[in-house]
């Protein structure tokens, strides 16, 4: 009985005390499990165990992607000129944020054959105009630092995430590519505002990368 409540209080990170990152995705805007549409699941609206959509690059995605075509953001001052369409994380992101599939869309338990009916709100749909937008699904690597003047480089700048020494790079790039989940990590694990992995009081997490 002992050791279970060790191993208990160990997994519970000792209560809050060891914890480096107390956020969680029960209780953030990502946990739909109040609605009558989740069956009273967290994790369903989003992944599935077994049979998940045949999405590139996603996990055991559950969710109905998105197939809108995307006004890219541009700019004088923006050098990167390997800007695509959103792919990998940015476009599961999208299936919901760029207001054009339910929220309800997933694994076929929508109103209507899973294409559901409940969209997401005025302030968290970004549309698919992208070009107001910060860009997303692009190369940021040394070659563009030295190119824009106005970045630190990802190889060697910290990300100043809570609880990691690692990298730009390391720990908010997807193979070398800026990315929605670059700023934003979706199950809260950081517990700071609009799910950011860096909290942003004073521009910290936009200074992360930008040399202002």
């Amino acid at each position: 009985m002992k050791k279970i409540i060790i191993a208990l209080f160990v997994l519970m990170g000792g209560f809050g005390i060891c914890s480096i990152a107390s956020g969680a995705i029960s209780g953030s805007a990502h946990d739909f499990s109040h609605a009558a549409w989740s069956r009273g699941q967290i994790c369903l609206p989003c992944h599935a165990p077994h049979n998940n959509s045949d999405v590139d690059d996603a996990p055991l995605w559950n969710h109905t992607v998105s197939d809108a075509v995307y006004e890219l953001y541009a700019s004088p001052t923006f050098t990167a000129d390997d800007i695509t369409q959103p792919g990998g994380v940015s476009k599961l992101c999208l299936s919901c944020h760029d207001g054009t599939i339910a929220i309800d869309a997933f694994g076929g338990s929508g109103d209507t054959a899973g294409e559901g009916s409940r969209f997401i709100g005025e302030g968290r749909n970004v549309g698919t105009d992208l070009s107001n937008d910060h860009p997303v699904s692009f190369t940021y690597d040394t070659a563009l630092v030295t190119e824009d003047g106005g970045l630190f480089d990802p190889i060697t700048t910290p990300s100043g995430v809570t609880g990691s020494t690692g990298s730009i790079d390391a720990d908010m790039l997807f193979a070398g590519r800026m990315e929605c989940a670059s700023c934003h990590d979706v199950h809260n694990k950081y517990d700071n505002f609009r799910l950011l992995k860096v909290d942003n009081s004073g521009s910290a997490l936009c200074l992360t990368c930008h040399d202002k």
